[in-house]
């Protein structure tokens, strides 16, 4: 299976922002929402984006 567009994950510090479909991974600060993102822009071969100061995308283009 080749996936070509899709949100892979998403990563926050404010649950109530999120909902649905995608993986969510929970952080406690900052720090560990960034460290988070960039280890697993890394292991899903896709593309961080922040949307806010508590919230990160990892989208496949």
């Amino acid at each position: 299976m080749n996936i070509e567009k899709a949100v892979l994950s998403v990563i926050t510090t404010n649950k109530s922002k999120i909902d649905g479909g995608a993986p969510i991974f929970l952080c406690e600060t900052k720090e560990e929402m960034d460290n988070v993102a960039a280890n697993l822009e890394a292991i899903l071969d896709g593309i961080s984006h922040a949307l806010s100061d508590e919230l990160y995308i990892i989208v496949k283009h």
